[in-house]
């Protein structure tokens, strides 16, 4: 999924940043993405406005079910060479990926970016992991049920959480591009927010704390303690966030 809500976050920050990597206009709908191999085995992306079509074939190989994601020509937005994300299937006969010839596909072909050495792309996907397993990070630290308890906080204010936490302040007054906050449903009445910035992520739970991964901290996830600020810039967080449909 390419769209305001859910896309591939170690792309970009923001989803008109990642649309721009594709060479895409950042339609307000979005795109799904295809990733295929023609009879020569060259990777290609497709990208289609039928982005409900993608989702129900996501959410049916989820759940272990056959899916015939066959998109509709009309449907059909652009044909890209490569593949931006590092996919560990091929199709059945037909040779091996392979990129196509610049001049087959008429610019370089996309490429994952490089995940090797610490950078944007590796602390964008260390957050996305840290929101998808919140628990195991979060009982590194103390007692789940206790969000002002146990927390291990860092002594003092890292200045690059400071940075970070300012920026997402500034977002309440001037709203970022979309994308930059997410929503994701958490539990009854609770909220996982993903934050993207310069050099900065942050996952929070709207009732507990949050995590921050800097640019400049390789590998390194930072506790920010609940205290009497974090929950009012978590609400405000939420009011502007991005919900998948």
């Amino acid at each position: 999924m390419l769209t305001p809500a859910q896309f591939p976050g170690v792309l970009a920050d923001d989803y008109p940043a990642a649309c721009a990597e594709l060479g895409l206009e950042p339609a307000a709908e979005g795109y799904g993405l295809v990733f295929g191999q023609d009879g020569d085995g060259a990777r290609w992306t497709v990208a289609i406005s039928d982005t409900a079509l993608v989702a129900c074939a996501l959410a049916a190989w989820d759940c272990g079910l056959e899916y015939d994601l066959s998109p509709d020509d009309r449907s059909v937005v652009a044909s890209l060479p490569g593949w931006p994300l590092p996919v560990a299937v091929a199709a059945p006969g037909v040779p091996d990926p392979h990129d196509p010839s610049e001049e087959e596909g008429g610019r370089p072909p996309l490429a994952p970016p490089d995940t090797r050495v610490w950078g944007p792309a590796q602390r964008r996907l260390g957050a996305d992991e840290i929101a998808l397993q919140w628990r195991v990070w979060r009982e590194q630290l103390g007692d789940p049920a206790s969000p002002g308890g146990a927390v291990k906080k860092p002594t003092g204010l890292h200045k690059g959480i400071r940075r970070a936490l300012e920026d997402a302040q500034e977002y309440v007054s001037d709203p970022p591009p979309p994308g930059r906050i997410r929503s994701a449903p958490a539990g009854e009445g609770v909220r996982t927010l993903r934050v993207d910035g310069p050099g900065w992520s942050m996952v929070a739970r709207t009732d507990d704390i949050a995590f921050v991964l800097l640019d400049e901290e390789p590998g390194e996830v930072l506790p920010v303690g609940r205290g009497p600020a974090l929950p009012g810039l978590l609400e405000a967080l939420e009011k502007l966030a991005v919900r998948p449909a």
